[in-house]
C-alpha cells in the first residue's frame, strides 16, 4: 500500500536513506525482527547493509548492558556501503538496551522505548540511578514512549497462550510500528509467520495479531507525528537475494565444486562466528557436498586434507584459536602440495576473547603463522556478497597451483547482510585441474613449467604411484630426502610457486585521483567505511585502493603507493597490514588502528584523512 493511500497522518515524507537500530535482551527476538525488516526492505528494492551485534557470552546476564543484542540496518535509494554510523532510530526494548545504545543515536533522532520494561528492578540491573524517561536526560532526542507489553497483551487477548508466551510477541508489535513508519508492507512477514508457526496455530495467530496491531497503533496514534518513504535504489537487472558473508562463502564453495566437477568436502568444528558456513553447506547435498562436523579443529582440517588427497575439493572453516590449531596440518598441506581452502572468520582475541565481535588481527598468522618456510596465498573479502567471489577465486588458485589457500573473513562480514546479484553459473569460467601426464611420464613431484604445480592424481589410479607425507621430498620423484641441497631447492620452489600466483592477481584499481595528497590503502571489511568516507572528502586530493590479495601482494601496488604524499592504512588490529607494506615497499604508511571489536565508522575514516590533509598526524 502506498503511503498516500494510508489513513492516519497524511502523505509520507521522502528520505534518501535511513539507519535503524533495534536493541533488547537476547531472548526478545531482536535478530529475528531485524531479519524480517531486512527481507521486506530488500523486496522494496532499497539497497541495504546490516550489522547484527550479539553478546559474547552464551547466557549473558539478562537485563544488563552486557547482555544486550542489537541489529542495525542502513537502507536507502542509492548505494549503501555500511550499516551506518549513527542510527536515526533506536528501538529500545528495555533499560539495558537504552543504556548500551543511546550514546550512538544521533542528536534529534527518534527514540522508541518500551516503557513497560522500565521497572525499578530493571533500571537497577541496567545501572540507572534514576529513570531516564523522567529525569530529562533524553531531551536531545525525539522520544516516543510505547507500552509494548501492554499493547501486545491487548492484541493477542483471546489467544490460548500463557502470558509469558504471549509477551514474547512484542517484537512483532515493534516490527509492525517500524513497517508503518517506513512504508514497508506486511505481506512478506505474514507469509513467514504462517510458514514458521504452521504447527502452532495459536502462536501463529498471536504473532499476526501483534504485527498488525503494531502497524495499526503507529497509523492511528499521534505519537510519531509523520511517516516516511524511501525510493527504490538503482540496480542492474537480474535475480537478487540477501546473503550474509557466511552464506556467500558457502555458495562460493558450492560453485567451485560445480565448476570443477569435483565433489566438495567441508570439515569443520563448530565455532563462532564461522559455524553458519557449515550450516549452509549442509543444505546443499543435492550438489554432492559432503559436510563433516569434526570432534576438534585438527580433525576438521585433517579430514579436508584427506579429501584433497583423494581428489575432492577439500575445505575447512574456523575462527580465532581454531586457526592456531590448524597450523600444523596447514604445513602438511604445503609440504604435500595439495589444494585446500581454509576460511578464517576473524574475531576479537586472543584466546576466546570476544567471540561475537569482529577483528582483523589474524593477518600475520595467516601469512606467516607456521613453522619453517611455509608460504601460501592469502585472500580477504571486502563485503558480505564479495565472500562468494573470494572463496571461488581461492579454489581457482588452490587447484591451479596445487597449494592451500587461506581466505580471511571477519565477524562483521560473516553476519552482515546485503543484496547479492546471483550470477549465471554458466557465465563463470570453469576450474580445470591440470591433466596428469601419461603413467610412464608421471612423477609425483614433477612440475608444470609455468605454475610449478605438481600433478593432482587421486590414489588408486592405475599406473600412478604416490609419495605423500610431512617429511621433505625429493623434487620430481617425491622420495623422502634428507639432502640439504634438495631441501633448499624445495623450499625455494614452494616459495616461487606461491610468488607465481601474482600472475593471477589483477591490478589494484584506484578510486579517485591517480596522484594526490592521501591514499587510503585498505583490506577486508574496512572497504565499506573507506568507500563511504571518500564520498565526503576532496575528490582531487584523496584516493582509495582496496587490496584483496594479501599474499602475494598485487604487482602494481608498490607503484601506486608511491604516487601519494601520505598513505593511510585503517585496520581492525594494531597495524599488521601496515607492517607488511612497510617491509615490502619501504613506504612510511600511517596506521589507523581500532581494536574495540566494532567495525570502523565512516566518520572515523573521514576524520583521520582530514587530519592528514591538514598536515597533521594521527
Amino acid at each position: 500500500m502506498a503511503m498516500d493511500e494510508r489513513k492516519g497522518q497524511g502523505a509520507a515524507r521522502e528520505l534518501d536513506q535511513v539507519t535503524i537500530r533495534l536493541a533488547g535482551d537476547s531472548g526478545e527476538g531482536i535478530q529475528l525482527t531485524g531479519a524480517q525488516f531486512t527481507a521486506t526492505t530488500a523486496l522494496a528494492e532499497n539497497d541495504l547493509s546490516t550489522f547484527p551485534d550479539f553478546p559474547s557470552e552464551i547466557r549473558a546476564p539478562a537485563g544488563t548492558p552486557e547482555g544486550v543484542s542489537g541489529f542495525q540496518i542502513h537502507f536507502g535509494s542509492r548505494h549503501v556501503f555500511t550499516p551506518g554510523d549513527e542510527p536515526d532510530v533506536l528501538v529500545a526494548f528495555n533499560p539495558a538496551a537504552l543504556k548500551a545504545n543511546i550514546r550512538d543515536l544521533r542528536q534529534g533522532g527518534l527514540l522508541v522505548v518500551n516503557t513497560d520494561a522500565f521497572t525499578p528492578a530493571n533500571l537497577k540491573k541496567a545501572g540507572y540511578e534514576a529513570d531516564p524517561l523522567e529525569d530529562g536526560s533524553l531531551s536531545a532526542y525525539r522520544a516516543v514512549l510505547v507500552e509494548f507489553a501492554g499493547l501486545t497483551a491487548q492484541a493477542v487477548a483471546g489467544a490460548d497462550l500463557p502470558s509469558a508466551e504471549a509477551a514474547r510477541c512484542k517484537n512483532f508489535f515493534a516490527l509492525g510500528m517500524m513497517y508503518w513508519l517506513y512504508d514497508r508492507p506486511l505481506g512478506h512477514t505474514r507469509g513467514w509467520i504462517e510458514r514458521r508457526f504452521a504447527d502452532a496455530p495459536e502462536v501463529l495467530r498471536a504473532n499476526l495479531r501483534s504485527l498488525e496491531a503494531g502497524e495499526s497503533f503507529a497509523d492511528t496514534t499521534e505519537l510519531f507525528g509523520c511517516h516516511y518513504a524511501v525510493r527504490k535504489a538503482p540496480a542492474e537487472p537480474g535475480l537478487y537475494r540477501n546473503v550474509t558473508g557466511n552464506e556467500a562463502a558457502a555458495l562460493g564453495l558450492v560453485a567451485a565444486s560445480v565448476l570443477s566437477d569435483r565433489a566438495l568436502w567441508y570439515g569443520a568444528y563448530p565455532i563462532t562466528p564461522a559455524s553458519d558456513i557449515l550450516h549452509e553447506l549442509a543444505r546443499h547435498k543435492s550438489f554432492g557436498v559432503r559436510t563433516f562436523q569434526a570432534e576438534d579443529e585438527i580433525a576438521a582440517i585433517g579430514s579436508a586434507l584427506g579429501a584433497a588427497y583423494a581428489g575432492m575439493l577439500g575445505a575447512t572453516g574456523t575462527s580465532g584459536p581454531g586457526l592456531s590449531l590448524k597450523t600444523e596440518l596447514l604445513g602438511l598441506a604445503v609440504m604435500a602440495e595439495l589444494p585446500l581452502v581454509v576460511i578464517d572468520v576473524q574475531r576479537a582475541g586472543p584466546s576466546t576473547g570476544m567471540p561475537t565481535k569482529t577483528s582483523q588481527a589474524d593477518l600475520l598468522q595467516a601469512v606467516a603463522g607456521r613453522h619453517g618456510e611455509c608460504p601460501l596465498p592469502v585472500l580477504a573479502a571486502a563485503t558480505p556478497a564479495d565472500c562468494f567471489d573470494t572463496t571461488l577465486e581461492a579454489f581457482r588458485i588452490a587447484v591451479k597451483y596445487m597449494t592451500p589457500v587461506v581466505v580471511l573473513l571477519d565477524g562483521y562480514l560473516a553476519n552482515g547482510l546485503e543484496p547479492w546479484r546471483v550470477p549465471d553459473i554458466g557465465s563463470l569460467p570453469r576450474i580445470e585441474p591440470v591433466a596428469p601426464p601419461a603413467p610412464a611420464d608421471f612423477k609425483p613431484y614433477g612440475r608444470d613449467p609455468k605454475t610449478l604445480a605438481r600433478p593432482w592424481v587421486a590414489p588408486g589410479l592405475e599406473g600412478y604411484c604416490h609419495r605423500i607425507g610431512g617429511l621433505e621430498k625429493s623434487d620430481g620423484a617425491g622420495d623422502i630426502s634428507q639432502d640439504p641441497e634438495n631441501h633448499a631447492a624445495m623450499v625455494r620452489l614452494r616459495a616461487a610457486k606461491v610468488a607465481g600466483v601474482r600472475r593471477e592477481i589483477p591490478p589494484v584499481k584506484v578510486t579517485g585521483p591517480s596522484r594526490g595528497k592521501v591514499l587510503v590503502a585498505c583490506w577486508g571489511s574496512t572497504y565499506g567505511a573507506v568507500a563511504a568516507a571518500l564520498e565526503d572528502l576532496p575528490r582531487d586530493a584523496v584516493a582509495m585502493a582496496h587490496v584483496r590479495h594479501l599474499n602475494p601482494l598485487p604487482p602494481n601496488l608498490g607503484e601506486i603507493l608511491g604516487r601519494y604524499d601520505r598513505v593511510l592504512v585503517p585496520e581492525l588490529n594494531l597495524g599488521q597490514f601496515g607492517r607488511l607494506l612497510r617491509a615490502e615497499y619501504l613506504v612510511p604508511v600511517v596506521g589507523l588502528h581500532k581494536t574495540t571489536g566494532q567495525p570502523f565508522k565512516v566518520r572515523e575514516i573521514r576524520a583521520a584523512v582530514e587530519r592528514l590533509l591538514a598536515g597533521g598526524n594521527l
